[in-house]
């Protein structure tokens, strides 16, 4: 039993490490988009279709890796992940163009696309039922864990560069040793094998288009709502319209970050009391109050006040979608499935920078106004997507 537990502790680390530096790697972008701009001798916005892309490409790894890993494995493929992701990015800091550079960040987003699938699918795959919510938050810390180390990553902007700091994205490869040495596999992928061939995914999924829809939908709202408030706020928001330091940006996105962190641990334990539905709705609908501080505030202090409790609500309600997504799966695809319409939202999502950056630019690079439309918009949007969904909280997925 104890070292049943040991394992299920193992698999909770790896799959967080895995999300926590694979979002530390797609962070740095944006902390250096006015850099990249400067050696490239073009505008942010040129610069942010590299985001746009990056997100786009999601959902193609999503599907590569998902079937990898329903085919061959959580574990094995999570290994083959993390090492391609970390390659691509340390590649990232060569790039001798713009063009170059973004056909490197479209091969990243291949590449990020697969992790939170198979991470969160052998994750909850592995844990008791009880732990799920908890987990779920766990996990989802990861992202802003990510975007946190990155926040760290960039006081050393002055000694490094931005290709520096992408060569440094490269130490996640060594994530693979560990989940080498102490991650099993999946229970629930065990099981399923030993049951003998299973039906294909053209026919699980047309047995549950109206949930495939539905999800895809769902987290195109989820993935504007997170990007929205994340990738043009400290280089473009914080840099750019306010002229803040380096320092004080990464001050304020330290605090907003560790805000994510307790925003999804909080709302994901909260969900196994409350149900994943109620503690989602609260969550985003908590975020409206937030947006005129967070987005309209004159002062470092009162931006970072508003950062804090807007990373709290968005991370909160994502702190729940680990567990979410993955109940609601059909089991035989459960590799596949949340990965693939999770990043399919990021691909429908994925022009949110360069629409906010647009948006911007026709009212004299003023920010705020592109922020907090998509904020307040999405929020609402995830509550009434939520509150009429369905949830499978109880549904058993092996871990016991």
């Amino acid at each position: 039993m104890e070292d049943r537990l040991l394992q299920q502790r193992h698999v909770v680390v790896a799959c967080y490490l895995g999300w926590t530096l694979d979002a530390f790697d797609f962070f740095i972008m944006v902390f250096v988009l006015r850099d990249i701009a400067s050696t490239f001798t073009t505008s942010i916005t040129a610069v942010t279709w590299a985001i746009t892309l990056t997100l786009a490409m999601r959902p193609v790894g999503a599907f590569i890796f998902g079937r990898i890993a329903d085919r061959f494995g959580r574990r094995p493929t999570l290994m083959a992940n993390v090492l391609a992701y970390s390659v691509l990015e340390f590649a990232s800091g060569f790039a001798p163009s713009l063009t170059a550079f973004i056909v490197l960040r479209a091969l990243y987003g291949i590449a990020m696309g697969g992790e939170w699938g198979v991470g969160a699918s052998l994750t909850m795959e592995s844990v008791p039922t009880k732990w799920r919510g908890t987990v779920s938050g766990i996990l989802q810390a990861g992202y802003p864990s990510g975007y946190l180390l990155a926040s760290i990553l960039y006081l050393a902007m002055p000694l490094l560069g931005w290709r520096g700091m992408f060569m440094v994205g490269a130490a996640p490869a060594l994530l693979v040793l560990y989940i080498r040495r102490n991650v099993p596999e999946s229970p629930d992928w065990h099981a399923r094998q030993a049951r003998g061939p299973r039906p294909g995914l053209g026919k699980v999924l047309s047995q549950h288009l109206n949930l495939a829809i539905y999800a895809i939908v769902t987290m195109t709202a989820f993935n504007f709502f997170s990007h929205g408030t994340q990738d043009l706020y400290p280089s473009a928001f914080l840099g750019a319209q306010h002229k803040l330091s380096p320092a004080t940006i990464s001050a304020i996105a330290i605090i907003y970050n560790i805000g994510a962190m307790l925003g999804g641990l909080l709302f994901g334990t909260l969900s196994q009391r409350i149900g994943r539905r109620v503690a989602i709705v609260i969550a985003a609908l908590l975020s409206i109050p937030v947006l005129p501080l967070w987005a309209f505030g004159s002062t470092p202090l009162m931006l970072g006040i508003g950062a804090f409790l807007m990373q709290i609500c968005v991370q909160g309600a994502w702190g729940v979608i680990p567990a979410h997504l993955n109940e609601i799966s059909p089991p035989e695809i459960r590799g596949t499935f949340p990965g693939v319409v999770y990043q399919l939202g990021n691909l429908l999502a994925s022009a949110n920078a360069t629409i906010q950056s647009t948006i911007a630019d026709h009212m004299d690079h003023n920010y705020s106004y592109a922020l907090a439309g998509v904020a307040g918009i999405v929020a609402v949007l995830i509550a009434v997507l939520i509150g009429f969904g369905g949830e499978a909280r109880q549904q058993d997925m092996g871990g016991g």
